[in-house]
């Protein structure tokens, strides 16, 4: 397979179709009129699950709320195609079946801050001018701003599959930082939708050592860090040679660790690929950690092995 654009990386068909049917679903439960778009889908997830909780606590207003808003009733969130966020910790919810803190639309939600909105749209310019625009439409469309840090502290960032189409993740004030890890996200929320659409079943019985996490994780986990990264490295390759001030040693140093990453972490890759059925789906894959290793500056990975499935 040729090299792909990052554009052409995440065009896939099928996926579209899969976010139409299952917005189209929640939005026959709900009994609404959801639309079709990338937005919908991501939001009739915040609706589905919002509405649950409100009639488990019995709450007759907030149940009637879930129940009736759609994509127009949020403009006053909107920055562009994406809603923004910006919740207070203590407004994070946690599951049952999860320890991973998240948010929900809601009737008491307010606007994030002009500067929140501001960030937003220059991470999305930044990313849509190196490629990934689109991925960040379709897949990132709700983006939820926790905790602003500085570039020397840890940057936490998330995704749900049971709210896909958002992505969680603590900023900095460069741009740069925030496009970076709202690709990461997305690509793990394509990801999901892609192996939903593609009905691809993988076995979580077989692992392969995961150096990002630094232990043996499903195929499942470690295809999604190969693919993740991937996009991550391609990004920060390119807006590197735009950065300036601080942000510039630190894109180079996510660079490096992810040229120790994937040192680590090629020799499996292809092997994990012969578990996904789909072959569109798997060709991406490998091409997207294809073009993340060339990339990467003269002599700082060795030789590629081969990434066909057995």
């Amino acid at each position: 397979m040729s090299a792909l654009s990052p554009e052409a990386l995440v065009a896939l068909g099928g996926i579209a179709e899969h976010q139409r049917l299952r917005t189209s679903r929640i939005a026959s439960v709900l009994g609404n009129r959801l639309g079709s778009s990338a937005l919908d889908y991501a939001v009739a997830h915040h609706l589905l699950e919002g509405a649950e909780h409100a009639a488990r606590a019995r709450d007759a207003d907030r149940l009637a709320w879930y129940r009736r808003t759609t994509v127009r009733d949020l403009t006053h969130l909107s920055a562009g195609p994406h809603i923004v966020l910006n919740p207070r910790t203590a407004d994070l919810l946690l599951s049952e079946i999860s320890e991973t803190a998240y948010y929900l639309v809601g009737p008491d939600t307010s606007p994030a801050p002009p500067e929140a909105h501001g960030l937003v749209r220059a991470a999305i310019a930044s990313a849509t001018e190196h490629g990934f625009g689109t991925l960040l439409t379709q897949h990132a469309p709700v983006i939820c701003l926790l905790n602003r840090r500085r570039l020397d502290e840890t940057l936490h960032s998330w995704a749900l599959t049971r709210l896909p189409g958002t992505a969680f993740t603590d900023y900095t004030a460069h741009p740069e930082v925030l496009a970076r890890d709202l690709i990461h996200e997305a690509a793990h929320n394509w990801l999901n939708d892609a192996l939903t659409a593609y009905d691809v079943s993988l076995p979580a019985d077989i692992t392969f050592f995961s150096p990002w996490r630094g232990t043996p994780r499903p195929v499942y986990g470690f295809l999604h860090a190969c693919w993740a990264f991937s996009l991550t490295v391609l990004y920060a390759r390119q807006a590197r040679r735009d950065a300036t001030g601080a942000v510039v040693p630190f894109l180079d140093a996510h660079l490096r660790q992810q040229e120790s990453q994937f040192a680590s972490a090629l020799d499996s890759l292809a092997e994990a690929l012969s578990y996904v059925s789909a072959d569109a789906l798997r060709d991406r894959v490998s091409n997207a950690a294809i073009k993340a290793v060339l990339s990467a500056q003269p002599g700082g990975f060795r030789a590629l092995p081969p990434l066909t499935a057995r």
